[in-house]
């Protein structure tokens, strides 16, 4: 099946996939954009999985502060520093610093089951996974910590 450039153009907008990955996805979906969605978010996870092995020795150390009362530092891990330094990276770390803020786990894998404050049909986990896939690097959540003022 043909697919559209305006329709690739459309799923690439949404999901932030390659444009062969778009295409590909699409053909496989005959055109249907929620599946292609759905068959890109399984190549995603396979895409994930296979990078899960690899080294992650660049990354960033994010601070997010909430109303001067709340304050959290999360260790947000990936394999190059070019990586490290994109928009999405600095992104994904901005949101796991707020919901380390926001919800208080006590360990990094309890962050990675929570469900994501923005979006409770997703959990913590599928953010990195979606950033992996997006990004195309391991990407590892290390250190987590939150202080709040009085406690």
């Amino acid at each position: 099946m043909a697919v559209s450039i305006d329709d690739i153009k459309k799923l690439r907008e949404q999901t932030g996939a390659g444009i062969a990955d778009c295409r590909s996805a699409l053909e496989e979906a005959e055109g249907n954009i929620e599946k292609a969605k759905e068959v890109l978010k399984k190549k995603g996870l396979d895409k994930a999985a296979s990078k899960s092995d690899r080294e992650v020795n660049a990354g960033v150390v994010h601070s997010y502060i909430h109303a001067g009362k709340i304050g959290s530092l999360v260790e947000i891990l990936c394999e190059t520093d070019f990586v490290a330094k994109t928009e999405d990276f600095k992104a994904l770390a901005q949101e796991v610093a707020m919901q380390v803020a926001s919800m208080n786990p006590e360990t990094t894998e309890e962050l990675l089951e929570m469900d994501y404050i923005r979006d409770n049909s997703k959990k913590v986990k599928d953010l990195v996974t979606d950033a992996v896939s997006k990004l195309g690097e391991n990407i590892q959540i290390g250190k987590i910590s939150r202080i709040e003022l009085g406690k």
